[in-house]
């Protein structure tokens, strides 16, 4: 069975929120996930990022790591690492081998026009997959939300929530406080709440949750420590990595200063300002929304420094475009707007997602004042960002452009 075309044929995500099949699935499966034990990690932004570098910390002390990641770059099995890497090819096709047959036998118990989605699928083959690696520890991150998302079947020791922000409002509630309950509503009951940079409001409901489930919270630094040097660029990723220390803290009961010294020198985080080509340094990053902009624009300036900074910029139409690009701006000369491909979408269980088009987004650059030219294919437009030299060029706006760009510089 190829692994990736089992999943791609399965129901897209299409946002089917609930628990019931995945309770199901799991329970089908002999509890997995349950073999482990584990840390969530839920948030608006950072979560790949903290998930990557929690787990990373868990191995240097000595557990056997794994975890969890969405969404995947090229390949299904890119979701899953297990000792920091990519599970092996044999081992994730005998994981989605055990899942398929699993979701056959549920999906007959379902009632009519229900049946396992492709999350669902693939996350619970990563929890397979952690448990036939025999991992003592994974790190998950949710998919969207918390409360309904298939990940929310984990016994999870410790909570993570990394940063509220206003995305996927039509799903999680107008508001951070109303999205921030849908993510805090996987605390379980005794465990710890690891609190990242968050408002007031946020604060305040994850301090009364953490009660309400007598739970400890640890409230983490904004700074890992101005002496720690970070192999990931980027000012968030050293939020991101104090956040990760809280929550390996949490996890192990205790840190060791040089084993935190050496992730901190190690770990990369694909497509997080990933440098991606020379000549001129072109980084991808996977903003998608106002906050993941603004933070990424923070680290442009500093990265930029007095060269001009050129961005290929591509969002998702059910993005709020307008203040991503107000967000931004302050870190660009200049933008080539242009769009993903529908085949990159469709690769990612996102049939019938559509790119903004390139000309509405040159349209809201050009309206702030922003200098801005229309090119709806990607790869032309990345290679015309790096023929205006000299400078920066970083190309931006979703996910899903990741894997396109890295494709057409590697030709």
């Amino acid at each position: 069975m190829d692994p990736d075309a089992y999943l791609d044929s399965l129901e897209p995500i299409g946002w089917r929120l609930g628990l019931e099949r995945m309770r199901k699935l799991t329970t089908a499966l002999g509890m997995p996930q349950h073999r482990f034990a584990s840390i969530h990690v839920v948030g608006t932004n950072g979560k790949s990022s903290v998930t990557r570098m929690t787990a990373a910390l868990l191995e240097a002390h000595g557990v056997s790591a794994g975890a969890s990641v969405s969404p995947h770059a090229e390949r299904w099995s890119q979701r899953t690492l297990v000792h920091g890497e990519e599970v092996a090819p044999g081992a994730w096709a005998k994981a989605i081998e055990q899942v398929a047959r699993a979701a056959e036998g549920v999906n007959r118990t379902l009632e009519e026009g229900e049946a396992v989605t492709q999350f669902e699928a693939a996350t619970a083959a990563s929890f397979v997959a952690l448990a036939n690696a025999r991992v003592r520890g994974a790190v998950i991150e949710a998919g969207l939300g918390g409360r309904l998302d298939a990940t929310n079947t984990i016994p999870s020791k410790v909570t993570v929530l990394t940063s509220i922000g206003l995305d996927h409002t039509e799903w999680l509630g107008e508001t951070e406080v109303e999205i921030a309950a849908e993510k805090l509503a996987v605390l379980r009951d005794q465990t710890t709440l690891v609190l990242g940079e968050v408002s007031d409001e946020v604060r305040a409901l994850a301090e009364e949750t953490a009660r309400e489930r007598n739970a400890g919270l640890v409230l983490a630094p904004l700074e890992p420590g101005a002496e720690l040097r970070l192999r990931a660029l980027g000012e968030f990723q050293r939020r991101n990595f104090a956040v990760a220390c809280a929550a390996a803290e949490a996890f192990l009961g205790r840190l060791d200063r040089d084993a935190v010294i050496r992730v901190a020198a190690a770990v990369t985080i694909p497509g997080r300002l990933e440098l991606v080509a020379d000549d001129p340094p072109t980084y991808v990053d996977a903003a998608h929304n106002p906050a993941g902009a603004a933070a990424l624009a923070r680290s442009l300036i500093r990265i930029g420094g007095d060269q001009p900074v050129t961005a290929c910029l591509a969002v998702l139409a059910d993005k709020d475009a307008t203040a991503m690009v107000a967000a931004l701006a302050p870190a660009l000369d200049y933008v080539i707007c242009t769009e993903l491909p529908a085949a990159a979408l469709e690769g990612h269980g996102r049939p019938g997602a559509r790119s903004r088009p390139a000309a509405e987004l040159e349209e809201i650059c050009k309206g702030i004042g922003l200098p801005a030219a229309a090119e709806p294919d990607l790869e032309t437009a990345v290679r015309r960002a790096r023929s205006i030299a000299p400078g920066t060029v970083v190309v931006t706006g979703s996910h899903y452009a990741i894997a396109p760009v890295r494709a057409a510089l590697a030709t």
